[in-house]
């Protein structure tokens, strides 16, 4: 856009790459147990199964969309309990926040899918075009038929991991084993071939090409982590007190008048972000501590104490910079609150799983008309009533009104009336949702006003459950 002085200047810069090096040591040896174990769970986890008894599926987990239901190992979970999966959404925010407070981005640096298909990507990107200056180097030499071949089995390495991807979570929300044999014969569904496309192109382009980009400019989660940390978390930090002034170093000249860091740029040389972190706390810094790997292996180099670059509390940084010291305080206000909201909303869930019930009552009131005056002075109101039957076997309730005196219940259904008195029996198919048109009739004098509260009940012989409306009625 012009400026005042008369130049132009553009606010789009072209993208640098970044050229992560190989490193050894204990947070890249972590790094790698993690990515086999996260991405082992996601590839496999299909594939268990989980006997549910005859006519159900033996998935262990599974999302069946036709069917309406979710399947975690032994848990069944219904339409009408989705707001199981708003605890599980607010327990994982809320352990993302607690998590953060005390270890920084240890999320983006360890666990995040991002983080993990990519480090795969880059790890297969060294085994075809070899370590940093020989992939920079390959870039840099025109295009030939040693480098095009490189080249193409690298990207097809990816593209069939990236498949591979696709086809793993596609397997969540159907049958593992039946869907491949459809996917490989050719006879799954269009659907299924878009999301495994789907989820193929995205891993490829995300996790081969925009790398660190995700972390950088698409995720949300950098802007606003900050409001998570303080100066007691732990992250990734220089210790400049003990490193500065830097410069080079020569064997044999003493350590006097200067710091321990050589600016051999090691740090720089590994990180996934290609970010300096001697320059502090940065929103690119995804907490691998990769660079302390790189940073500790030239410190034995000089000889000098390893841990330059380590995980700190910001706290103990200013403290050690002053000859202070400052413990870390894993219990702060904070942390208190992001702890207690998870054990109370685990706590709800799991009691909540454990007490409920095995059958469900809606019941919904007609609106038009509001009720019917019968010929015999009394008021009729119309309701649809639903029994959710989670139960592997058929079961006869027994329906009943409460808050009505002399209530009498008929039940419809095909136009004729299946029952009439005080309770009715409904029928219903075994892990089904029965659906009863229901008709109350009260007489005038058994009404508290124009709207009188009542209670549906639905007994089983090992379940009940109830609803509360109201019985509406003319003014009196």
């Amino acid at each position: 856009m012009p400026l005042d002085d008369g130049s132009n200047a553009s606010f789009y810069a072209t993208r640098t790459k970044v050229y992560p090096r190989s490193v050894a040591g204990p947070y890249r040896r972590l790094k790698w147990a993690l990515l086999v174990l996260l991405l082992g769970i996601y590839y496999t986890v299909p594939w268990i199964r989980w006997d549910r008894g005859l006519g159900m599926p033996d998935q262990a987990v599974l999302l069946d969309l036709p069917g309406r239901r979710a399947y975690f190992f032994w848990i069944e979970i219904w339409p009408q309990e989705v707001y199981y999966l708003s605890g599980l959404l607010i327990l994982g925010a809320v352990g993302l926040f607690l998590a953060t407070s005390l270890l920084g981005r240890v999320w983006c640096g360890y666990a995040c899918p991002q983080t993990a298909w990519t480090d795969l990507f880059m790890w297969i990107e060294r085994l075809v075009e070899g370590d940093r200056t020989q992939r920079m180097r390959l870039d840099r030499q025109p295009i030939s038929a040693a480098k095009a071949i490189r080249k193409a089995v690298k990207h097809a390495a990816w593209i069939a991991i990236s498949a591979a991807t696709g086809g793993a979570w596609v397997f969540y929300f159907v049958d593992a084993p039946t869907e491949l044999r459809a996917i490989i014969t050719g006879a799954a569904s269009v659907e299924v071939y878009f999301f495994i496309g789907l989820f193929t192109a995205s891993t490829y382009l995300l996790a081969g090409w925009a790398r660190e980009q995700v972390c950088t400019y698409m995720c949300p989660w950098p802007r606003f982590q900050a409001a998570m940390l303080d100066a007691h978390s732990l992250v990734v930090t220089y210790r400049g007190w003990r490193g500065e002034p830097r410069g080079k170093h020569k064997q044999g000249h003493g350590w006097e008048g200067r710091g321990d860091c050589v600016d051999c740029q090691a740090c720089i040389a590994v990180c996934p972000t290609g970010i300096d972190i001697r320059d502090g706390q940065q929103l690119e810094c995804i907490g691998c501590g990769l660079c302390i790997d790189a940073c500790d292996d030239i410190m034995r180099k000089v000889g000098r104490p390893s841990k330059l670059i380590a995980f700190d509390t910001l706290a103990n940084l200013e403290a050690a910079a002053t000859a202070r010291s400052a413990r870390f305080r894993v219990i702060r206000p904070r942390t208190a609150i992001y702890a207690g909201l998870l054990l109370a909303v685990g706590t709800i869930m799991a009691l909540g799983l454990a007490l409920r019930s095995s059958v469900e009552l809606t019941v919904l009131r007609d609106r038009s008309p509001l009720f019917v005056p019968l010929a015999d002075g009394a008021i009729r109101n119309g309701y649809t009533v639903k029994v959710l039957n989670k139960a592997r076997e058929a079961e006869a309730y027994a329906l009943a009104i409460d808050g009505l005196k002399g209530a009498r219940l008929a039940v419809i259904g095909d136009g004729e009336v299946e029952a009439d008195g005080a309770t009715a029996l409904l029928e219903v198919r075994p892990d089904a949702v029965g659906t009863f048109r229901v008709m109350v009739r009260a007489e005038r004098g058994a009404l508290a006003g124009e709207s009188t509260p009542i209670l549906f009940r639905v007994q089983g012989a090992a379940a009940q459950a109830s609803h509360s409306t109201v019985f509406l009625g003319p003014k009196p």
